[in-house]
């Protein structure tokens, strides 16, 4: 299952507080075309039928079956930059300590 770093759910929180989206949007991710190199994100306001949920301290993801089976075992992080851009990297996660 996908985990989620602190610094993603800072961001995801901080993306899906918008006004004009609901209390429960989230980050979908969907597997692109070639389904083991491409990842497509976007905010969604409800998880779509068959999506994998995640959640964590507020902040929801929401993956496509495609996009779960890739990023089974993962670990998404996030940076911001100075203008506010985010962007998100995907890791292995570390082994239980």
């Amino acid at each position: 299952m996908l985990t989620l770093t602190d610094n993603a759910v800072t961001a995801i929180r901080s993306l899906t507080s918008r006004p004009e989206l609901p209390a429960d949007a989230g980050l979908r991710i969907m597997a692109g075309e070639n389904q083991q190199s491409t990842l497509q994100l976007t905010l969604a306001p409800n998880p779509m039928a068959g999506d994998e949920v995640v959640e964590s301290e507020g902040a929801r993801v929401f993956m496509e079956p495609g996009a779960a089976q890739v990023l089974d075992g993962k670990s998404l992080d996030a940076q911001v930059d100075d203008d506010g851009g985010v962007a998100f990297t995907i890791a292995e996660q570390p082994p239980p300590a």
